[in-house]
C-alpha cells in the first residue's frame, strides 16, 4: 500500500521533529515540530527509557493479577481486578488525542479475542501503535502501517507477538482445504514453518519470521533499523500464565 503524498503531510503536521520520508512519496515531506505543549501532553504516559522493558514491566505486573484470576471468584470479581491494575496505569489527555498522536510502541499482534494488547501492557489510549491479523503475519499493509508509525510517528519500537494456541498457525499446519482467502492468509505462516517442530515451535518461529520479514521486505524499516531508529523484536504471550516473552 502506498501512502499518497497529501495523507502523508497531513499527518506529517501531527509528528514530531523533521524527519524526512523519501520511501513512502515520490520527493520529501519532513514533519512539521509538533506545538511543544500538544507534545509535552501525548508524551505524558511515555516511559522514560528502554520501551522494550516498559512492555515486559508492564506485562510482569499484568502476569501476577492474571494468574490470581482463577476459580472461586466471579467474572465480575476477575473483571474488577483487572481494573484496578489498570486504574494504576496512565491515560493520555483525550483533548489532546484529538489533536495527534505519539506511541512508544508499535506491535503486531494476532486478532485473536484472547490477545488484547492493551491489558497484557497496561497501556492507556494514544501508547501503542497496533496491528492485528490472524497470526500476526507480516502482511503488505500491516508492513506500510508500520512504515507511517516509524517515518512520520517516530515509533522507536516494533514488536511481533505471537501468542500460545494460535489458530491460524495450527492452521497453516494442517492439511485441511480452507478457503480461498484464507490459504493466502496462512502463506506466509506456512513458510516459516519448520519440520519436526511442535506447535508452541512453530507459533514462535512465526513471530520471528514475520519480526524478519519487516526489514526484508521495507526498505525503510532496514534502514530505520540499520540507523538505530528503531528497534523490531519478536515475542511469545502465554495466555495461561499471562507472560510475554521476548525471543532472542
Amino acid at each position: 500500500m502506498t501512502l499518497s503524498r497529501r495523507l502523508l503531510i497531513q499527518a506529517a503536521g501531527l509528528a514530531a521533529g523533521a524527519l524526512t520520508v523519501p520511501k513512502l512519496v515520490n520527493g520529501h515531506a519532513k514533519a512539521a515540530a509538533m506545538a511543544p505543549a500538544l507534545k509535552q501532553t501525548l508524551d505524558a504516559c511515555t516511559p522514560p527509557s528502554n520501551p522494550l522493558q516498559s512492555l515486559l514491566e508492564r506485562n510482569q505486573r499484568f502476569s501476577k493479577v492474571w494468574e490470581s484470576l482463577g476459580d472461586g471468584i466471579t467474572p465480575q470479581e476477575r473483571m474488577a481486578l483487572k481494573v484496578a491494575l489498570f486504574e494504576e496505569g496512565c491515560q493520555i489527555d483525550r483533548l489532546a488525542l484529538a489533536e495527534g498522536q505519539r506511541p512508544w510502541a508499535a506491535l503486531i499482534s494476532c486478532a485473536d479475542a484472547r490477545v488484547a494488547p492493551e491489558w497484557i501492557f497496561s497501556a492507556g489510549s494514544g501508547e501503542l501503535f497496533q496491528v492485528r491479523v490472524a497470526g500476526n503475519s507480516a502482511f503488505d499493509d500491516g508492513i506500510a502501517s508500520l512504515e507511517y508509525a516509524v517515518a512520520v510517528l517516530q515509533v522507536p519500537l516494533i514488536l511481533v507477538l505471537g501468542h500460545s494456541g494460535c489458530g491460524a498457525v495450527k492452521a497453516a499446519m494442517d492439511s485441511k482445504p480452507l478457503t480461498p482467502l484464507l490459504e493466502n492468509l496462512v502463506k506466509p505462516i506456512r513458510a516459516s514453518l519448520q519440520s519436526g517442530d511442535d506447535l508452541t515451535k512453530a507459533i514462535e518461529g512465526n513471530a520471528r519470521y514475520a519480526a524478519g520479514q519487516l526489514s526484508q521486505r521495507s526498505e525503510l524499516l532496514r534502514d530505520a533499523v540499520a540507523s538505530g531508529k528503531v528497534t523490531i523484536k519478536s515475542a511469545y504471550f502465554d495466555i495461561k500464565s499471562g507472560k510475554v516473552s521476548i525471543q532472542d
